[in-house]
């Protein structure tokens, strides 16, 4: 984790490694925000069941997490899935899974959800982290990774 204070242009992420090492149940309210067609779909699939998932841009497959691949490619698309009542934690979450969860600031997610960036920016950077939504870091590979 970085030193560094965010600002609202610090762009935060979904970290679902924050999510694996310290919540028990992610899975549960991973499928928990699934809309009905993947709940039925996903009622007897193991949790951690992987998928392969090809990226658009790249063609390059990854093994992701099935119901977290549902998830953000088809549930969170659904026009029920947010809305302006829901809790602001709630609606960073699920904007970040609208978006694929591609690193957005507080400034971007003002411009989304229509709340105050600073607000935002106190919820996000503050002590606690909340569904695991902590600051986008971009890994610098290792010197033995990059052959130097």
């Amino acid at each position: 984790m970085s030193l560094l204070k965010p600002t609202v242009k610090t762009p935060f992420h979904i970290d679902f490694e924050w999510w694996k090492q310290n919540e028990r149940d992610w899975h549960i309210f991973l499928r928990s925000l699934l809309c009905s067609e993947h709940a039925e779909s996903f009622a007897d699939v193991e949790e951690g069941q992987m998928i392969d998932w090809v990226d658009a841009e790249t063609a390059e497959v990854k093994p992701v997490d099935g119901i977290q691949n549902a998830l953000m490619s088809h549930c969170a698309l659904q026009p029920e899935f947010a809305s302006e009542r829901t809790a602001m934690v709630e609606a960073v979450f699920r904007t970040f899974l609208v978006n694929d969860n591609s690193p957005m600031s507080a400034e971007d997610l003002s411009k989304r959800l229509g709340r105050p960036a600073d607000t935002i920016l106190r919820t996000l950077a503050g002590p606690r982290v909340y569904r695991g939504l902590r600051p986008y870091q971009v890994s610098v590979p290792a010197v033995e990774e990059i052959g130097v």
